[in-house]
């Protein structure tokens, strides 16, 4: 028993070399990983009843009379021989990892070549083998095989197994004497080394899955990290400039030797080899990308032929072109390309059909943005239209009045009118205007209103000059004096008296915007909800200041405050706060400005 022991270790030693040049072979390691499919379990069924098989073949021969053969390689069994050998880890290792199915295979197979060597123990080892199969692929369901558990759990199965077997032959094989004294002989060397070789075999395993799993996390992980670097500039969506800088990125951060990105009708930016002749801005020519835009599917050139460079000496021989979509339409495609089709293996393939589907979202997310902001800017104008025709009428009215008794001040209202409506034309084509600018709206607008009520409204400014050329959101300051002239000065009481303060002054890195009036002031009820939505009250409905919250923090985010301040017969005071740059240009969006 013990000179068996060896011999026995030797024969698993074989098996795991050839368990350990399979872990290395992407299709083995490919079938052991994925989710088994029909496909899948019948090759885990080829490769573990070929382990069977083999197992037979490199067994031991043990004679009668127990004495132990050391040939190398068993082909037939004497009618009074049997073999021992380590054909149930391989039952065992494929019930656990494909199921029933794949169990019961495996067990046909090598129990029926083991039959077919014959000896007094073929049919109770043929036997064993498939009931071994049956038996650990049902208790393989429960067990995830990547858990450091399922070594433990594959030991035991295994040892059990084996033990089994030995039960089987003692049951089976005759004469009962003969068989006793086999089971003397090979049980415990059995037992233990099938244990061990399971253990070893599972280790193998496990290791697959595990480098599968960083290799998932490390790609993963780069997707992720080049789809960050890309943001913001597949947010501006397709077009030269962004392409051209997110090519860049890709082709710095992956494998591929060269990166094009298109539209539906042109190529937009190619970064890397072949720049030469792949050139920006030109139609797009190749037979696969066309295919890739109709059909929204991936498409894998490995030839120079199927890539149909027009370039007869191009170096690119290999692309995988995936598709850009928007909503389900596709709008693009972006193109790795590669030298050698070596290169682009199936680990280059998942990277870039992960990126191909986070550049689709960025791009949704884009178009997304796109629609939410003309969607704004329509609320904006709206808004507009509603409150100026009324306005528009009461001015006119006003200097139709005054061209019969003050020519000079119409016309001077007339300018002021420009002014006005000019202002309302830039700000709805702006984010940001200098504030100078919305000084003057709001200065127009008032000399409007002081004809029609003389000497009923005071405006103080009190502004720090060195802020006039920072940008500020239009339509800012204008509603809140408007607002005043309209809710904070109801009756005649005010005549003379009603105060507009406007301030503007640094603190710290931020410029703080105060409009503040002494009018009746908030009720409290309402204080808190004004800036946050709209409300519904006989005063109004507060529109104008949740719209200039709004914008403030979509614009300028954290980094913008808005707060409403109100003492009921004391008055009310709006601030605003907004991050100071150094230009205008450098605020968020910002177009130029002209003082012209």
């Amino acid at each position: 028993m013990i000179g068996l022991l060896p011999l026995m270790l030797e024969r698993v030693g074989i098996l795991l070399m050839v368990a350990i040049l399979l872990s290395r072979l992407k299709s083995f390691r490919s079938i052991v990983h994925r989710e088994h499919g029909n496909a899948e379990k019948i090759s885990l069924i080829l490769i573990f009843g070929a382990f069977g098989i083999l197992s037979n073949y490199t067994g031991v021969e043990i004679r009668g009379g127990g004495s132990v053969s050391s040939q190398a390689w068993q082909t037939w069994i004497g009618p009074d021989g049997a073999i021992a050998n380590t054909r149930i880890m391989g039952v065992v290792i494929g019930g656990m990892l494909g199921g029933p199915l794949v169990g019961t295979g495996v067990g046909l197979i090598a129990g029926l070549h083991r039959f077919s060597l014959g000896g007094f123990t073929a049919l109770s080892c043929g036997l064993s083998s498939v009931l071994a199969g049956i038996v650990t692929g049902w208790l393989g369901r429960g067990i995830r095989v990547w858990e450091n558990r399922a070594l433990w759990q594959a030991v035991v199965i295994g040892i059990s197994m084996e033990a089994a077997q030995m039960g089987i032959i003692l049951l089976a094989a005759r004469p009962f004497d003969t068989a006793l004294a086999l089971v003397k002989v090979i049980g415990v060397p059995m037992i233990v080394v099938n244990g061990f070789g399971t253990l070893l075999f599972m280790l193998i395993i496990q290791s697959i899955l595990r480098e599968e799993a960083r290799t998932r996390a490390t790609q993963t992980q780069q997707a992720f990290s080049i789809a960050d670097e890309t943001l913001p500039f597949f947010r501006q969506g397709l077009n030269p400039e962004s392409c051209r800088e997110a090519a860049g990125v890709i082709l710095k951060r992956t494998h591929a030797d060269a990166i094009s990105i298109t539209d539906r009708q042109r190529v937009l930016a190619h970064a890397g080899e072949g720049a030469d002749h792949h050139v920006a801005l030109q139609s797009i020519s190749t037979r696969l990308t066309r295919q890739v835009l109709e059909s929204g599917r991936t498409g894998v050139a490995l030839t120079r032929e199927d890539i149909q460079c027009s370039e007869p000496d191009c170096v690119l021989q290999a692309a995988i072109v995936l598709p850009l979509a928007v909503k389900e339409e596709t709008v693009g495609t972006l193109k790795l390309y590669y030298k050698r089709p070596s290169r682009l293996d199936r680990a280059e393939r998942e990277i870039a059909e992960g990126l191909g589907k986070l550049f689709s979202t960025q791009l949704e997310l884009a178009e997304a943005e796109k629609q939410r902001r003309l969607l704004k800017d329509a609320e904006i104008k709206a808004l507009h239209a509603q409150v100026h025709p009324h306005f528009l009428f009461n001015a006119f009215n006003t200097i139709s009045s005054l061209c019969r008794t003050d020519p000079e001040k119409a016309r001077t209202l007339l300018l002021q009118m420009s002014v006005f409506f000019r202002s309302n034309l830039q700000g709805a084509r702006q984010v940001v205007v200098p504030l100078y600018k919305e000084l003057e709206h709001v200065k127009a607008y008032l000399a409007i209103e002081q004809a029609r009520f003389p000497d009923k409204y005071t405006l103080r400014m009190e502004i720090d000059p060195s802020l006039e050329p920072i940008g500020v959101p239009p339509f800012t300051l204008q509603p809140l004096v408007e607002n005043a002239l309209r809710y904070a000065f109801p009756s005649n009481a005010f005549a003379g008296k009603a105060l507009i303060v406007l301030r503007a002054y640094r603190e710290t890195s931020h410029m703080v915007l105060v409009a503040e009036d002494n009018g009746v002031g908030i009720p409290p009820e309402l204080l808190a909800a004004l800036g946050s939505k709209a409300v519904e009250s006989p005063e109004g409905t507060g529109t104008a200041l949740y719209n200039i919250r709004k914008r403030i923090d979509e614009i300028y985010g954290s980094k913008g405050q808005f707060r409403i301040e109100s003492v009921p017969g004391s008055g009310t005071t709006v601030t605003i706060r907004l991050p100071v740059y150094n230009s205008p240009w450098e605020e968020p969006h910002a177009e130029s400005f002209d003082r012209g």
